[in-house]
């Protein structure tokens, strides 16, 4: 063979590789949005009440939060390759579940099953990713990374809406999961071609005390960030956020006594010494606090505050993700040029956007067009696009690739708490706001404030950049 063909076979596996792992990243993360357009029809379908509703949402969000660092760990032990495609496998069986459902409580429970799928595989992705490529190629593989994460949640609402307006087949909201199962197939069939397979050097083992640990500090932290605000924050949140706090301290405490024994911890305590990892974690926690919540906040003001209807809403979040491409695109380049400073750039874009959607929500009134939106969403998603990938590879460029796994699961696993933080605590705000009696003024007024705590947050993401080295290049 060639020096050329070789060349050229090496550069199709790597876009393979790529495109097989990406469309597994795209689906998992469409499903955490789409859900959001598909349960309406499927409430007055099944005859659901608002509890089983609520856990249509909530059961996958904490499924997924929860066993995302194990899940990744298991890919450092038993093979990454391995462990994307039974999570793989896994989640497009559950998506079937979810897409022939005959009640309620059946969707809840392939909900929770499609969680603990994308948990088995999310972390994969990473770990892959940071294994399979280096360099300038690394980079790339971020930047691909973020743009796929970015536009599954900003199109998710918009997918959703035309799968639920064209009612392919006559599925209706059921398309929004039948959907998964010919895109799951395809991709199966595709990675023992294109995914290298890999794991930890030499003999890890398994940690059981750190997994159980681990899964219940995270399930005592997301449990009442989900439950709470809906509740009224009743005594046992308070109690769950008590326990969660020793647990993590034992689960602290457990692993430094097997790492010091040379043994295989599920989360080697050496990886929190490198300060781009912690503070690049702590970053990546602190913007996805604003992402869920304002997609939250925002679907709730233009669909209910300004009558627009699931496909409507899906339209107007186009602009977001046009400016989204615009810089996701070429978030590497810009990476390359600023360094840590691309971080920074990007929180301050989403504060002038935010700035700029106040002033039109002011503008515009009860009565005023929603277009007057468009500028601030556009600006607002060409900061997002400067700090989703550049920050993934933050985190992940020096943290060795034996501990790839588990540092994959602790990335998505802020990305996870941050959602629920944001969406707890903006919420209380906007809810608090909004009152007992909504009208389209309050809920003009529950958005502002809203936007006030979310120009906070790009704020802090700006100042947190500042205590990363200068240098977080591999």
């Amino acid at each position: 063979m060639t020096l050329t063909s070789t060349r050229n076979a090496s550069t199709t596996r790597g876009r393979g590789l790529l495109l097989t792992v990406l469309t597994g990243v795209f689906i998992t993360t469409l499903d955490f949005f789409i859900v959001n357009v598909a349960i309406p029809s499927a409430q007055s379908d099944l005859s659901a009440g608002p509890a089983q509703i609520q856990w249509v949402v909530a059961g996958f969000g904490l499924a997924y939060g929860v066993g995302l660092i194990t899940g990744g760990r298991l890919g450092d032990l038993y093979g990454r390759r391995r462990m994307f495609t039974l999570g793989l496998a896994l989640f497009t069986l559950a998506s079937l579940a979810c897409g022939i459902a005959p009640d309620a409580g059946f969707l809840v429970g392939a909900r929770v099953a499609q969680g603990v799928s994308a948990a088995l595989l999310a972390p994969q992705v990473l770990a892959i990713l940071r294994t399979g490529y280096t360099g300038p190629a690394l980079a790339r593989a971020f930047s691909a990374y973020g743009l796929t994460m970015g536009v599954a949640a900003v199109f998710g609402q918009l997918i959703g809406g035309l799968l639920i307006e064209v009612d392919l087949f006559g599925w209706g909201w059921r398309g929004c999961f039948l959907i998964n199962i010919p895109i799951g197939l395809i991709t199966l069939a595709c990675a023992p071609r294109f995914v290298p397979e890999s794991r930890a050097p030499g003999r890890p083992r398994l940690d059981p005390a750190g997994m159980l640990l681990i899964t219940l500090a995270l399930l005592a932290v997301v449990l009442p960030l989900i439950e709470g605000r809906e509740l009224g924050w009743p005594l046992w949140t308070e109690l769950s956020f008590a326990a969660a706090a020793g647990l993590f301290a034992l689960f602290a405490m457990v692993e430094s006594r097997v790492a010091a024994r040379r043994g295989s911890p599920l989360i080697a305590p050496s990886i929190f010494r490198d300060r781009a990892f912690l503070v690049g974690l702590l970053a990546q926690l602190v913007f996805w606090m604003g992402q869920g919540s304002f997609f939250l906040i925002f679907a709730l003001y233009v669909q209910r505050g300004r009558g627009l209807d699931a496909l409507g809403a899906g339209v107007i979040f186009v602009a977001i993700g046009v400016g989204y491409l615009v810089t996701s695109t070429n978030a590497h380049r810009f990476a390359a040029r600023l360094g840590r400073q691309v971080l920074a750039v990007g929180g301050l874009t989403m504060v002038a956007g935010l700035l700029l959607l106040a002033v039109a929500v002011g503008r515009i009134g009860v009565g005023g067009t929603v277009w007057w939106l468009v500028p601030g969403l556009m600006l607002d998603g060409a900061g997002m696009g400067l700090v989703v990938g550049p920050i993934t590879a933050t985190v992940l460029m020096r943290v060795a690739p034996h501990h790839a796994g588990a540092a994959g699961g602790l990335l998505a696993t802020a990305l996870q708490i941050g959602n629920a933080v944001g969406v707890s605590i903006i919420g209380v705000i906007f809810y608090g706001v909004l009152g007992e009696t909504p009208s389209p003024a309050g809920f003009a007024d529950a958005f502002s404030a809203g936007l006030v705590c979310l120009i906070g947050v790009g704020t802090t993401l700006a100042l947190l950049t500042q205590l990363l080295p200068k240098s977080v290049r591999a």
